[in-house]
């Protein structure tokens, strides 16, 4: 039964749409018996939000089961991994991997795993998917394309045949292929812009989601809302790094160094999660290029900090 005095409780859905915190207002809390110097404890990873380990490589080099624990006591919820070779995540098999993570509160969501542009054998691709479904992952990015493979729209026009291919071989395993973007795939090549022109029409949207990386996005002049306007459902995995300089737009990442924690820079989060569910956001993962200060946990604190209590909330 409720009282005049009772506190309230009520879900306040994160940006994933799935996973809630439950907040308690100041005014409530005054109310109750328990002394105002008594914060109330809010577990972080009920807000969902996720890290690409890329942020922390050097650390997860030198010890990954040390690192992770970090990451976990930190808040995170879910993780991207950035180091597949040889049918190993940073050196340990799909399993070992999962169970470390598993046995630490956290989920593995989604990997970094590039393909080579000129393809990868059907087996190769089999291989792949069936290391990420041992993993436990719900997605596989194609993070990054080569300098020397960005010349000509035929030649982007071949990776995404290749890719959608491989998106096929993945969704047979359950696991949902993507590309995660910086800012070149917005330049102009051959009088066209290859996210534009080739990526977001040629892509099997059934097969391939997009990862946006906002920063990156941004850098490229482009407006996020918009994008999710004009093409709605396509971004399934936001990546949130902030930036602190305004510029022209950049498609190049050649020193590019002003990446800031979520919410410490420029980038308006509020007004792009507010359009989450025209994108067809599923989950946020926090990533930071460059910690600047060689402190990427400090850094990633930051981060969950900012969007938990500035941000989601």
């Amino acid at each position: 039964m409720k009282t005049k005095q009772s506190r309230r409780e009520f879900l306040r859905l994160s940006a994933t749409g799935a996973l809630g915190a439950i907040v308690i207002s100041k005014n409530d809390w005054k109310t109750s018996a328990v002394p105002a110097s008594v914060k109330p404890i809010v577990d972080l990873k009920t807000f969902g939000i996720g890290l690409q380990l890329y942020t922390i490589r050097d650390a997860m080099t030198k010890d990954v089961p040390g690192s992770l624990k970090k990451v976990s006591d930190i808040g995170y919820k879910y993780l991207e991994l950035a180091k597949y070779e040889n049918g190993k995540f940073y050196g340990y098999l799909p399993g070992e991997f999962k169970k470390m993570v598993n046995d630490l509160g956290m989920e593995i969501l989604s990997s970094h795993s590039g393909v080579n542009p000129k393809g990868i054998t059907a087996d190769e691709a089999k291989k792949m998917a069936e290391d990420h479904a041992s993993l436990g992952a719900k997605y596989c990015m194609q993070p990054w394309i080569e300098e020397a493979d960005r010349k000509s729209i035929a030649g982007y026009q071949r990776m995404v045949a290749e890719w959608n291919k491989v998106g096929k071989i993945m969704k047979e395993n359950g696991i949902q292929f993507g590309y995660h973007n910086h800012n070149f795939e917005f330049d102009t090549v051959e009088g066209k812009v290859p996210y534009f022109d080739v990526f977001l029409p040629e892509m099997d949207k059934d097969l391939m989601t997009m990862e946006l990386d906002l920063f990156w996005a941004t850098k490229a002049g482009q407006n996020p809302v918009e994008l999710f306007k004009k093409y709605p459902g396509r971004f399934q995995l936001f990546h949130m790094k902030d930036m602190l300089t305004k510029q022209a737009p950049l498609f190049t990442t050649n020193g590019v160094s002003d990446f800031a924690p979520v919410g410490s820079g420029l980038i308006d989060f509020k007004s792009i999660l507010a359009a989450k569910n025209i994108a067809g956001m599923k989950y946020m993962i926090v990533e930071q290029d460059n910690a600047g200060d060689d402190k990427p946990f400090d850094a990633i604190k930051t981060s969950i900090t900012n969007l938990t209590t500035k941000i989601l909330v």
